[in-house]
């Protein structure tokens, strides 16, 4: 049986996955390490942003780390990305 891993919330979605707050948290946990190749903070505000949304207990905590290290236009880039993922799902 093959074995494949999501990276994206689209990819979720096509593969029929619940979304869940835990899976918006772990996906700001790899773009803010750069696991998918490169550090991404936009990516992992809006995730951290999504996940809070959801429930996540620790989300708000993290994406806040990781506003301190953005500028402000790059954090109003993350809250348009995930409020239209949350508009759109």
């Amino acid at each position: 049986m093959a074995r494949f891993e999501i990276a994206s919330p689209d990819l979720a979605a096509m593969a029929g996955c619940a979304f869940t707050a835990e899976m918006f948290y772990d996906l700001g946990i790899q773009c803010a390490a750069g696991r998918s190749g490169h550090v991404d903070l936009v990516e992992a505000h809006k995730f951290f942003n999504i996940a809070a949304a959801k429930g996540a207990p620790d989300a708000a905590r993290m994406r806040g780390e990781i506003a301190a290290e953005m500028t402000v236009a790059a954090i109003a880039e993350a809250q348009r990305a995930a409020r239209a993922f949350l508009a759109a799902h």
